[in-house]
């Protein structure tokens, strides 16, 4: 490859991650933003726009996709080394809230695009990690639940995901929402309510 060709890619790359970082800021101002408007904040001509992304859809889906890698990362880290199943459910909700915070507008802006089923098998991976961590909290005897840890997982995202939005609907205060995220995932999954919260507690939730 030509240092010339390599220098068009590099500015290519760059101006994408301008638009995507641009998108996501009127977005989150703006839900109803259009590509002209996204354009105009990024400095650059709506054509440019449509080379790197075909339709709005196409923008929002990709946004979601960098959304779910930058939780994914994030919940992976918050249990990195961390042996107790409980602390490591909710270290891992605690790292990961701030992000789904950040994104939480984004999500309900997705739905009407790329659909909950869309944003659900992107969320497939994780789910699956935090399945397998809830199968060995059981059998440690961590966690306690009717339900079999597949389905526990899916319990967990929806209860964040509908946080998120008591959030958005001005019923549930930012501030306070990753702790009581991170109490309401344990006791879900059968850790009583006053050790669910000393813990949170303890981890600066």
């Amino acid at each position: 490859m030509s240092a010339m060709t390599t220098g068009n890619t590099t500015r290519a790359d760059a101006n994408r991650r301008r638009i995507l970082d641009v998108a996501l800021a009127e977005l989150l101002r703006d839900p109803d933003a259009s590509m002209d408007q996204i354009a105009r904040a990024a400095g650059v001509v709506r054509r440019t726009v449509y080379g790197h992304f075909p339709s709005r859809e196409a923008l929002i889906s990709t946004l979601v996709d960098d959304a779910v890698q930058v939780l994914a990362d994030a919940h992976a880290r918050g249990r990195e080394g961390v042996e107790d199943p409980a602390e490591a459910l909710a270290r891992s909700v605690l790292a990961i809230w701030p992000i789904a915070d950040r994104y939480r507008l984004l999500v309900a802006l997705a739905q009407r695009t790329v659909t909950m089923e869309g944003i659900r098998e992107r969320l497939a991976p994780v789910r699956s990690s935090c399945a397998d961590l809830l199968q060995r909290g059981v059998e440690r005897g961590a966690f306690s639940s009717p339900l079999p840890a597949p389905a526990l997982a899916h319990v967990h995202e929806q209860i964040l995901f509908a946080l998120m939005e008591a959030v958005n609907d001005g019923l549930l205060d930012a501030r306070e929402a990753g702790s009581s995220a991170a109490v309401t995932v344990l006791t879900s999954a059968g850790v009583p309510a006053s050790l669910a919260g000393a813990l949170v507690s303890k981890l600066g939730g």
